[in-house]
C-alpha cells in the first residue's frame, strides 16, 4: 500500500529463571501521564529519508532509551496499528548496563492546548521489563504479535 507511514522498533528481551521478559517503553507527555494498559510500545520511530528500517530501530532505541543495542538482530516481520502505521520489529537478547538511568530524547509541545505556552516533555517517560502476561497487557495490542513471533522463535531455538 503506497503512502503508508513505517516505523521501525527494537524488543530488547532477557530471561530470567528461564522464562522471558520483554522491554517495553512508555510514551511521555501530557495526553500519556495517566494510561497505563494499552499504551506502552516497543521503543521505535520513523525513518529518516532513504535510511534503512534496521538503521532507524537501532536509532530510535537509542533515543528512547539511552542503551545502545547489540547483539544478533531477529526479524520479527511488522504489524500494522489502528492508525494505519506499519511497525517493522527486530529483537535482540540482552539486559539493563549496570546503574542504569533512564534517558532519552525531550520534545516541545504546547501546553496546555491552544495556550501559547510550550512545555518540555521527554519522549519516553517510563522503560520496563515484564513478564509476558503482563507485557500483553501494557502493550499496545496491534503490537502483542510481534511478542507472539518472538516467543515462538525462542521456544523453537531452545527445541533444537
Amino acid at each position: 500500500m503506497a503512502g503508508r507511514r513505517k516505523s521501525a522498533g527494537l524488543i530488547m528481551f532477557r530471561r530470567i529463571n528461564g522464562e522471558p521478559e520483554v522491554f517495553l517503553a512508555h510514551p511521555g507527555g501530557p495526553y500519556f501521564h495517566k494510561k497505563d494498559e494499552g499504551h506502552w510500545s516497543i521503543p521505535k520511530g520513523e525513518p529518516e529519508v532513504e535510511e534503512e528500517l534496521l538503521v532507524t530501530a537501532i536509532r530510535e532505541f537509542k533515543e528512547e532509551t539511552g542503551i545502545t543495542p547489540i547483539g544478533d538482530f531477529i526479524p520479527l516481520g511488522s504489524i500494522v496499528q489502528k492508525g494505519g502505521k506499519e511497525v517493522f520489529a527486530w529483537a535482540f537478547e540482552s539486559d539493563l548496563p549496570p546503574n542504569y538511568i533512564h534517558e532519552c530524547n525531550i520534545y516541545e509541545e504546547e501546553w496546555p492546548p491552544h495556550s501559547g505556552e510550550f512545555k518540555e516533555f521527554p519522549e519516553v517517560d517510563k522503560v520496563g521489563f515484564f513478564g509476558i502476561d503482563e507485557a500483553k497487557q501494557k502493550i499496545k495490542g496491534a503490537q502483542i504479535p510481534l511478542i507472539d513471533r518472538l516467543l515462538k522463535i525462542i521456544s523453537s531455538a531452545e527445541d533444537q
